[in-house]
């Protein structure tokens, strides 16, 4: 082949598909390609589609309703409000999980532990949740009764109470059994300032716990995949694990729940946010067995996985250890564990030292590992 024609034509002329086969033009990346004109499910992944949904539609829509407010700031897991002198927490959050029920939890008792964890990531004692359903025409009664259950019984370990909330039915197909939406709002005691803007160079990365086992606990029972072992989800309420770190350091600087995007997501949020880089240590990060051979034979990231009860802080490197013992003194955090450091390299963004000594980028999820986890 001539010079000439690799130039004009590098690979050739097409040829056409073999009976039968797909047309190439008909197939599908998985990762896809950026939609301007339509929501795609991996604008719900909680990762780079997520992340361009608020900054280039839902943000600038809200431009003039927020104008009185205070000054734009990051993307917090719940916003801070000043009442009569007091500070409280406020978050909202819908829940579409499917199914509804999954090993070690439900969608109720999600629901709970999801809004509670929103204010606790803010350095908030949650009061009071708001309890709404959207409910399909054909739900079981009986099913329903039992997520309402669970959403009394995890109130009440989280030590929050259910003060108001709203029931809508609509018609068959139109709600996939049920969705639920949670409000709350909680206490901030004074001089604790949590926020996404606020890790520093030198900080310790923290974090609560094995990473993984929601996401994958979700896609057995989804996908019905068997393992040796019982993947069942992490969901709990970290409002007092929170409570036990603010005690040992006032100066907690950023808390995140690593939630859909996994915790490669979330901690590009915060790199993000406070214009720092992060160096994680891959035999640091906490995986579990099950979690990494069931990523392994599914072709996923652990880092990307969602999970449900596991918190991620940067706190002073000063006040680790104290931070790292507290946790530990109770369940939710007793398998606490730094992870990294934040340093002033590569601000925005997250790298990991590998095992073999190598580096490599963490990126935030593109979208959607799996839809309908939340």
């Amino acid at each position: 082949m001539s010079e000439r024609r690799r130039a004009a034509d590098p690979f050739g002329p097409a040829i056409p598909p073999a009976a039968g086969a797909p047309n190439p033009a008909d197939l599908v990346c998985p990762a896809p390609i950026p939609e301007r004109a339509r929501v795609l499910l991996g604008h719900g992944s909680g990762g780079q589609l997520s992340a361009a949904l608020m900054r280039e539609v839902i943000g600038p829509a809200l431009a003039t309703a927020t104008a009185d407010a205070a000054p734009a700031g990051p993307l917090n897991d719940a916003a801070i409000v000043e009442v009569a002198g007091v500070k409280l927490a406020f978050t909202t959050d819908s829940f579409v999980v499917s199914p509804l029920e999954f090993p070690g939890g439900d969608i109720g008792e999600l629901a709970v532990n999801g809004t509670v964890n929103d204010l606790a990531m803010m350095g908030a004692q949650p009061l009071a949740l708001s309890l709404s359903y959207v409910i399909e025409e054909g739900l079981p009664i009986e099913d329903l009764r039992r997520v309402t259950e669970s959403v009394s019984r995890a109130a009440s370990r989280a030590g929050v109470r259910i003060v108001t909330g709203d029931t809508k039915v609509v018609g068959r197909g139109a709600a996939d059994g049920l969705f639920v939406n949670t409000s709350g709002i909680g206490l901030v005691s004074a001089g604790v300032t949590v926020a996404a803007d606020r890790a520093k160079v030198g900080d310790a990365v923290i974090l609560s716990g094995p990473i993984g086992l929601h996401g994958i606990a979700i896609m057995s029972i989804r996908e019905g995949l068997d393992f040796e072992v019982e993947i069942s989800s992490d969901t709990q309420p970290l409002n007092g694990l929170v409570a036990a770190m603010i005690a040992a350091c006032a100066d907690l600087h950023v808390l995140r729940d690593p939630t859909r995007g996994g915790l490669a997501s979330a901690l590009n949020e915060i790199a993000a946010a406070s214009g720092v880089g992060i160096d994680l240590r891959e035999e640091s990060v906490p995986i579990p067995g099950p979690v990494r051979a069931a990523c392994e034979m599914l072709g996923l990231d652990p880092l990307h996985v969602a999970n449900e009860g596991k918190l991620v802080a940067i706190v002073p490197a000063a006040a680790a250890g104290a931070v790292i013992a507290a946790m530990r003194a109770i369940p939710e955090g007793a398998d606490s564990v730094e992870i990294g450091r934040v340093v002033s390299e590569h601000p925005g963004m997250v790298t990991m030292r590998t095992i073999v000594g190598s580096r490599r980028i963490v990126d935030m999820l593109v979208g959607e590992q799996l839809p309908r986890i939340c």
